[in-house]
């Protein structure tokens, strides 16, 4: 494994790279290269990443690839695919890009071919989607199915709801597909008032089948069906994305509606499996195979393009430099798109959830900072809300901006507002706007020269903040599928300089077990006395206010 003195090298040697660029604006920058955007963008297929609008020249681009090279972000990228364990803590392979790929290689993991089985359960999918989908499968009194609920949480939730709703153009009117996440019963019943109970299909995806959250979600429904349609109905309005066959047929799924997958699929991962079982009932198989021929469309542009032309790569390499050069904190995706509104939270869960160590491989604290905090909303909501902050507040905050150049609606004068919106706030961030710019334009406005004079600072922009563009022709499944695995493969570059394990998640545990241990105090059923006194305060005032 190598050392920690590469890595602090490497990170000196940014540092030094920050120091050089400090004073140099990106005014400056684009004002002394005329083939800026050519020289610092790239593409693939349609999709075109500009980085031109970053911190950069093409020394510190070297020193990123240098540092990308040391610490061999290539071979553990190819270790990955060959199966190793690189999921150390677990001692599990990472291998979703298996779930996607269409190639005529065996894949292999602990010396078996994984690729038949995932063939299977693809061609499962398709057989009980297709049969939904055109009526073949029914409800228990014959009527055809118009809604679907899926019941899950984290990655059996955030990934397929999201890409439901991306491609919702694709959707049909009269089948409805429906994301219960939260343990909180207000979700399960605002979803369950909207439904009729003959016609509702629920999909319960947890591999274990133990999930707390899920499980009370899947009890609740289990009744609402048992409740309209009596308990002989469950097994026609319940399927399961799980591998525990046993604890599904004791809840009343048959064997034939049970979708497994693999311990090699982290749950932040799984959407490509039989987690996007109702991806492929919302918008039918041949959209859901189209979405993983994108992203196996990435995976061989990750694995087999130059570092200074694979776009993951660059796109971890400046979140690195970000991260650890000049101390950004914090990362804002920003999606000119309402149909990606999900994605910059499903994004959050794949960066965070993976990156969010402190730790590295040996189990040593990290001598550098690791994850960014993830967040955004799509434009133009968030350009009246928090791109204020953005722009004039205290802290630098990198942006990703993604947009489609075609649209699937008909609304033209719409689409060119948000696309000159997208494009001007990039601009924006870049310029900014000085006190000579600001005083130029207020003179002729009829203040006075003191009035001016105070209100010039107030419309001082510092500029010189960092964003990327991406943008596409249109979000159509394959386009999809592409972003997510782009993004998944920034992540992996990010996690393999920072030697940290992105693919565990222990940080999730600790809550659940004192949750578990809580439980039976909050049900009164048992005393707080071995808590903190903060706890126990809030659990006498809990039961005060139930009364």
């Amino acid at each position: 494994m190598m050392s920690n003195k590469v890595r602090k090298a490497g990170f000196e040697a940014l540092k030094t790279q920050k120091k050089r660029l400090a004073d140099t604006s990106m005014r400056e920058l684009f004002a002394h290269d005329e083939d800026r955007f050519s020289a610092y963008s790239a593409s693939f297929g349609d999709i075109l990443l500009d980085y031109s609008k970053n911190r950069i020249d093409s020394q510190s681009m070297t020193a990123l690839f240098d540092l990308a090279r040391e610490t061999d972000v290539e071979a553990r990228r190819d270790r990955m695919w060959a199966g190793e364990p690189i999921n150390i803590t677990e001692n599990r392979s990472v291998m979703h890009m298996a779930l996607r790929y269409f190639g005529d290689e065996p894949v292999m993991v602990d010396g078996a071919d994984v690729m038949p089985g995932v063939r299977d359960v693809l061609a499962k999918i398709k057989g009980f989607s297709d049969d939904v989908r055109d009526g073949a499968i029914r409800g228990s009194r014959g009527e055809q199915f118009t809604d679907v609920v899926n019941i899950g949480i984290g990655g059996s939730d955030l990934g397929p709801a999201m890409v439901t709703l991306a491609l919702e153009p694709l959707t049909r009117k009269n089948l409805r597909v429906h994301y219960v996440s939260n343990v909180d019963g207000a979700h399960i019943h605002d979803t369950l008032k909207m439904l009729n109970a003959e016609t509702t299909l629920f999909v319960v995806a947890s591999k274990t089948f133990t999930t707390d959250e899920t499980m009370t979600n899947a009890r609740s429904a289990r009744s609402w069906i048992a409740q309209f349609l009596g308990e002989d109905a469950v097994t026609d309005h319940f399927a399961a994305v799980s591998t525990n066959l046993e604890a599904c047929a004791q809840f009343g799924i048959r064997e034939d509606r049970i979708f497994g997958f693999w311990d090699w699929v982290g749950g932040r991962y799984s959407v490509w499996s039989a987690i996007g079982l109702p991806i492929a009932i919302a918008v039918g198989y041949e959209n859901f195979e189209a979405f993983l021929r994108g992203a196996y469309e990435m995976d061989q542009h990750f694995l087999t393009a130059p570092l200074e032309e694979n776009l993951p790569m660059i796109m971890g390499l400046l979140g690195v430099w970000y991260r650890n050069a000049w101390g950004f904190a914090t990362h804002a995706v920003l999606p000119y798109d309402q149909r990606l509104s999900r994605f910059p939270a499903y994004l959050q869960q794949q960066d965070m959830e993976s990156n969010g160590k402190s730790v590295t491989l040996s189990g040593k604290p990290a001598p550098w900072e690791t994850g960014p905090v993830i967040w955004g909303e799509p434009g133009t909501n968030g350009q009246h809300a928090f791109y204020q902050l953005i722009h004039q507040g205290t802290s630098v905050i990198p942006c990703d901006f993604l947009l489609a150049a075609n649209r699937h609606e008909e609304h033209p004068e719409h689409h060119a507002k948000l696309v000159a919106n997208c494009l001007a706030q990039s601009e924006a961030l870049m310029l900014g706007k000085t006190a000579a710019e600001v005083t130029a334009e207020l003179k002729g406005t009829g203040l006075s020269k003191d009035e001016i004079k105070a209100l010039t600072p107030h419309k001082v922009f510092p500029g010189n903040r960092p964003s990327n563009t991406i943008m596409y022709s249109k979000l159509d499944p394959a386009t999809l599928g592409k972003l997510v695995a782009l993004y998944e493969h920034k992540v992996f570059v990010q996690g393999t300089i920072w030697n940290v394990n992105s693919y565990d998640q222990w940080g999730v545990e600790l809550g659940k077990q004192l949750a578990k241990a809580l439980l039976p105090k909050v049900e009164g059923t048992d005393s707080a006395e071995r808590h903190d006194s903060s706890t126990r305060g809030l659990l006498d005032h809990f039961h005060a206010l139930k009364g």
